[in-house]
């Protein structure tokens, strides 16, 4: 399951943004997931808890979302979302696409949780 090892990478770079703005604790992480990432949102999911244990981030909830697989088309250059198994052009029915987006995983934001001091400042 190699979605424990990419929740660990996760949690490094939440725990380094967390110390960058002096935050107490790490209340919820979200991450954006393309339907050709290699990454399985359940999975992911179950792993976050084991990696975020002990860490600044132990008691975040981890959201995940789905992001669109969008192509352009290398013959008529129309660009349209396509669905996993066919990544063809909507315009002209081309199968010569380049994939633009849906194989990333994006940290898209995370919430922290500052003392009291901070918040008025």
């Amino acid at each position: 399951m190699h979605e424990l090892s990419v929740c660990q990478s996760i949690i490094t770079q939440v725990t380094q943004i967390a110390h960058e703005n002096d935050a107490l604790a790490v209340t919820k992480v979200i991450v954006q997931i393309g339907p050709l990432s290699g990454i399985e949102a359940p999975l992911l999911e179950h792993a976050f808890p084991i990696a975020s244990a002990g860490s600044i981030a132990q008691d975040a909830v981890l959201e995940t979302q789905t992001l669109a697989i969008r192509v352009r088309c290398n013959i008529c250059g129309n660009e349209n979302e396509a669905p996993v198994n066919k990544l063809l052009c909507s315009a002209c029915g081309s199968w010569q696409t380049s994939l633009l987006s849906g194989d990333e995983m994006l940290l898209k934001s995370i919430e922290l949780e500052k003392s009291e001091e901070q918040a008025h400042v």
